[in-house]
């Protein structure tokens, strides 16, 4: 059984920055090979300047002096962990193509590819996951 780790980010909210990252960077450091597949608002979230101001859902904005009071790091520093971790972060190209988004509208370190990518990385993965 392989040990890889193949997520999908779809949504583009703090809430789901916080669920990919912490799954994603906690996988990759216990050894798994770990992929994530960003498409439509889930770009976002490696978005150069979207993902240091993602939005909370409405209503929940109090959840903010929860995260600072824990010290949970900041999305962008995750997206670092998940970096350095050797996390594969692919944009979807299709979805890049409507949005008219480069991939220099993106933080280092990613790729860019069609859902075929992503399925090639996902096609062994014993978890898989979507948010």
């Amino acid at each position: 059984m392989s040990n890889k780790v193949a997520i999908i980010a779809s949504n583009g909210g703090l809430f789901d920055a916080y669920k990919v990252f912490n799954i994603a960077t906690a996988s990759a450091a216990t050894d798994a090979e770990v992929g994530i597949f960003f498409t439509f608002e889930g770009l976002n979230l490696i978005h150069k300047e979207a993902h240091k101001n993602l939005p909370l859902p409405q209503g929940k904005e109090h959840f903010q002096e929860g995260f600072t009071a824990a010290k949970v790091p900041p999305i962008a520093e995750l997206v670092q962990m998940a970096t350095d971790l050797g996390v594969k972060m692919i944009a979807c190209q299709m979805t890049m193509d409507v949005m008219q988004l480069q991939k220099e509208d993106f933080v280092e370190g990613i790729d860019v590819g069609g859902a075929v990518t992503f399925l090639d990385f996902a096609k062994d993965a014993n978890v898989s996951l979507t948010f």
